[in-house]
């Protein structure tokens, strides 16, 4: 089918639409199916990406997790039976366990049948995901917050077998249903923490069973079990048997049974054109709408072409905590001193086309904060669009037209990139390209394949790279963590940005509840990033979903993980 991405997306509705009769093929029974990047990993501590940690949510699961349906969001129980009861002085959490939750039946048990979830099992997740020889990407949300964990975290640095049963203060089981987290100071986002992927129970068992391949053997008490795995091509779900265990709600807040679906399918799809057919086809419950078919799907006044609302397909729209952007590596000698440089290619960023490129449905960011969280800065920022001034700045950072004085050639500069089969990502990197040729200075994109990407920016291997930052949580301090030196790469610090008044004042703020006295806080550090440009602030995307006839119980949200329990797919006709 890839030939189709050279036809123009309005004339290739209209090829495809009369073929597909008077209904949209039918979908396949109970079974969830929609497209997604390469998975990287199964293994809740190092899901670091958005697609491995959405496929180990429908596997592991956590304490808490968000109300489906709720805004603003908010946390309800999950594996815990209630919400925690907290001490006084805010540093200690107990959590009561649902009693009756199972892990999955695997080999990894006696007789291959799962046991019964405890409360060590938490304790053991979260010191493997402090222990140096996971490589988890996750321990920065538990760093310098549990008792003790950051002791544990030094002593298995070495070469010989970490020593789990070593006391931490911060994670203990003070029963088989009772699990104490004791903190060093107070951490007024712990129960968003507890939502993520990073905190889900795993079994000890599982991982010494499978090893190095524990990754591809995932072992959880989700409603999902993994069914089927082709890297790059296809993963596929199916229900738990287990799952409906002692304890768990069975029917959400309309009364739909939970999960709805037997499967979930995901198809890795590199190039847009294809997985639009695929959804037209019937093949795919949920499509997104790519630059190039937007005008096909539509209409200027923002209604859903009408041939395509007469089929009953139905779209979403909704704002997000979606943060897209360049990334200059700090531990670069050429982008990462050179502060000058980074403020005139952050000026010579055309906003103004690059929304026009992405069909208007994208905000330029003015900071490190979305829109709607509180902190966020006002204003378009202190470097916005201005070639003349941009043009200034480079010459004052050594580069004047563009020139670097060492060679008399022009300022080369290489942007690594994943999603090599990407048309709009090229198309859109070669915009960004042109941008920087008006002011002289030459980008060089170097396209990987989604894993060597990562780890190629995991090992500062990047001179500058393009990536975006889709929330874990709904307050600011997740968007500024991305800037504390102490999260530099591998962990979620990408550019290795390090700043002592920066990380003085996050530390001041991380502690604090919400309050005027944070947000202003908050508002001082975003103005140091906007001051020191460790990154381009490209875009925050507004979410555009495509839902077939059939699909059912689908809400857009910011944090989607473990949520395809509530979705649902009619019966296909006979």
């Amino acid at each position: 089918m890839a030939c189709f991405g050279s036809i123009p997306a309005a004339l290739l509705l209209l090829l495809f639409l009369p073929a597909c009769g008077d209904r949209i093929a039918s979908p396949a029974a109970r079974a969830w199916r929609s497209q997604t990047a390469r998975i990287r990993t199964l293994d809740p501590a190092r899901a670091a990406d958005v697609a491995s940690a959405q496929a180990v949510s429908r596997i592991y699961e956590g304490l808490l997790q968000y109300a489906y349906r709720d805004r603003p969001y908010r946390v309800e129980p999950l594996l815990a039976e209630a919400l925690p009861e907290v001490s006084p002085d805010g540093l200690v959490y107990t959590f009561r366990l649902r009693r009756g939750i199972r892990f999955q039946d695997d080999p990894c048990f006696p007789g291959g049948k799962g046991r019964e979830l405890t409360a060590e099992d938490f304790v053991y997740s979260i010191k493997r995901l402090a222990d140096r020889k996971t490589a988890a990407s996750g321990y920065w949300i538990f760093r310098d917050r549990l008792a003790g964990l950051d002791d544990f975290r030094e002593a298995s640095a070495g070469s010989e077998p970490t020593d789990y049963s070593q006391r931490v203060e911060g994670a203990l089981a003070l029963d088989p249903h009772t699990l104490q987290l004791r903190l060093t100071r107070p951490y007024p986002q712990l129960l968003w923490v507890l939502t993520m992927p990073y905190a889900s129970a795993v079994s000890r068992e599982a991982v010494e069973y499978y090893g190095a391949e524990f990754d591809r053997h995932p072992v959880g008490t989700g409603p999902f079990v993994l069914a089927d795995y082709r890297p790059n091509y296809r993963i596929e779900f199916a229900r738990n048997p287990v799952w409906a265990a002692a304890g768990r709600i069975d029917r959400d807040a309309e009364g739909h049974p939970i999960p709805a679906l037997d499967r979930v399918v995901q198809y890795v799809i590199g190039d847009p054109a294809t997985a639009w057919l695929m959804f037209l086809d019937g093949r795919l419950e949920t499509s997104a709408v790519s630059r190039d078919n937007w005008d096909a799907v539509v209409r200027g006044g923002g209604d859903l072409e009408p041939a395509l609302a007469a089929r009953g397909i139905r779209m979403v729209r909704a704002p997000t905590l979606d943060l897209f952007y360049i990334g200059f590596n700090m531990d670069d000698p050429v982008v990462g001193t050179n502060r000058l440089l980074r403020q005139a290619l952050t000026c010579a960023f055309d906003t103004g086309e690059w929304t026009r490129f992405y069909n208007g449905r994208i905000v330029r960011p003015n900071g490190p904060i979305p829109p709607g969280v509180a902190g966020a800065p006002e204003g378009e920022g202190p470097f916005p669009f201005d070639l003349e001034r941009a043009r200034r700045l480079l010459a004052e950072a050594g580069y004047p037209d563009g020139v670097d004085p060492r060679t008399g050639r022009r300022l080369v500069l290489t942007l690594d990139l994943g999603q090599a089969d990407n048309p709009e990502m090229r198309q859109s990197t070669d915009l960004f390209i042109q941008f920087m040729d008006r002011i002289g200075v030459v980008i060089e994109p170097r396209y990987n394949n989604w894993p060597t990407f990562l780890g190629r920016i995991e090992r500062r291997q990047v001179q500058m790279f393009r990536l975006s930052w889709i929330a874990d949580y709904p307050d600011a301090e997740n968007f500024l963590q991305l800037f504390y030196s102490p999260n530099a790469s591998p962990g979620s610090n990408r550019s290795n940005y390090r700043n002592p008044e920066y990380d003085r004042l996050c530390e001041q703020a991380r502690v604090m509840p919400d309050s005027d006295e944070r947000t202003a806080l908050y508002r001082r550090m975003a103005s140091i990033i906007q001051e020191d440009c460790p990154w381009i602030f490209t875009h925050h995307p507004a979410a555009c979903v495509l839902l077939q006839p059939w699909a059912r119980n689908f809400e857009y949200h910011d944090f989607p993980y473990g949520m395809e329990k509530y979705y649902a797919v009619e019966d296909p006709e006979p």
